[in-house]
Parts: structure tokens; C-alpha cells; sequence
């Protein structure tokens, strides 16, 4: 069962992370569930450089942003 979009692979390779399935879902499992009082761009476990691509890419609500939005979803599921 595929747990995220298939452009997961391609945002975590933008962010410089390690972007192959299991990696992704390790990342996720590692990282949730991310309260909701926290935008995704503000989670401790980004760099400045990270956090500060997912801020602009989703204020500009630019190519990014869906799968953004996908990922801050995936991260506050609860297991």
C-alpha cells in the first residue's frame, strides 16, 4: 500500500532528503503525528534552508505547494 503521492519522492529530493520509498515513510512514521498547531514549515526537525523552501513554496502556492499540503496532511496523521 503506497502511503503517499508519487511526488513525494520528488519534494524530499528538493529538500535534500534521502528520497526512495522506505526512507520517506521513515521520515513520516519518525516525525508523527505533527500537532496541529504546527505549520509544517515550522517543525523542529527542518533546517533553516528547508523550512524556509516550504514557507515560500506554500505562500506563493507555487508548483510545490499540493504536494506540500500532502505531506502536512500525511504528518498529522495519527497511527
Amino acid at each position: 500500500m503506497e502511503l503517499f503521492s508519487h511526488r513525494f519522492p520528488a519534494l524530499f529530493a528538493q529538500l535534500g532528503l534521502p528520497n526512495k520509498e522506505a526512507s520517506i515513510k521513515a521520515f513520516i512514521e519518525a516525525n508523527t503525528p505533527l500537532a496541529d498547531s504546527v505549520r509544517l514549515e515550522d517543525a523542529p526537525f527542518w533546517t533553516a534552508g528547508q523550512a524556509q523552501m516550504l514557507g515560500e513554496e506554500l505562500k506563493q502556492n507555487a508548483d510545490w505547494a499540493e504536494v506540500i499540503d500532502q505531506l502536512s496532511l500525511a504528518m498529522r496523521r495519527y497511527r
